[in-house]
């Protein structure tokens, strides 16, 4: 696929939360990341304004397994409280994700040179990302590495059927990804086969709702580094 990119990603824990377990304090993960947990990835290994990243699929490499933890997080009227967080236990996922240039960034054409934003993605991956890499929450953190998309034995390999995990978010739309002045959260239902979950795109999601109101920040020449002159830099390293 054009501009694609591959590659693993794993981590002791993970932690994609549940909207709707954090009454309380509470926390618990999905069974899967999310589409936005996995785009925030990619975009930690590399990102620019100029550019949106799409993620294919992912393939579930390990047995999905929980863990509960007793946290003492900081309360806001001061302290600390008391909270159990159920976190994944031993992760690790192979990624397909590629980018298109962002058609709500007409303000940075300047910055559409292709062939060279695709050469300073692989340079950022075999670096292990330009960001601290992590699954969910900060304190998972993370590691990156290429790989070939489908290589390798993966747990759910010679599973029969399909795995449903019922309604969960998908992801955020903000403001410079759709042209519109508000944020909105995607819902989808997504389904595993052989360990594989491949992903519609954020347009094709039907079940979308409206967040809050929200306007996109301005990006010209004057605060965008032009990608020749970033990956000069990078060559120079």
């Amino acid at each position: 696929m054009r501009n694609a990119i591959e590659f693993q990603v794993y981590g002791d824990y993970a932690l994609f939360t549940d909207p709707l377990t954090k009454l309380g304090g509470e926390k618990l993960s999905y069974q899967i990341p999310t589409y936005q947990a996995i785009k925030g990835i990619v975009e930690s290994i590399y990102w620019k304004p100029t550019i949106l990243f799409v993620v294919d699929k992912i393939r579930v490499m390990n047995p999905i397994r929980m863990e509960s933890k007793g946290i003492r997080p900081i309360d806001y009227s001061g302290g600390n409280t008391l909270a159990n967080y159920t976190y994944l236990r031993d992760v690790c996922y192979q990624v397909q994700a590629h980018f298109i240039f962002n058609p709500h960034r007409p303000d940075l054409a300047f910055d559409r040179n292709e062939n060279k934003h695709h050469n300073i993605l692989k340079r950022s991956l075999k670096a292990g990302g330009r960001r601290d890499i992590f699954l969910g929450v900060r304190e998972c953190q993370a590691y990156v590495e290429p790989c070939v998309f489908g290589k390798g034995k993966g747990y759910y390999d010679n599973y029969e059927g399909e795995i449903h995990f019922g309604t969960m978010v998908h992801g955020i739309n903000y403001p410079d990804e759709t042209g519109k002045n508000q944020m909105e959260v995607r819902l989808w239902n997504p389904v595993m086969e052989k360990g594989v979950i491949s992903f519609i795109r954020p347009d094709q999601c039907q079940h979308i709702r409206t967040i809050t109101e929200m306007t996109p920040k301005h990006f010209d020449s004057s605060n965008v580094q032009p990608v020749e002159t970033l990956l000069g830099k990078i060559e120079g390293e």
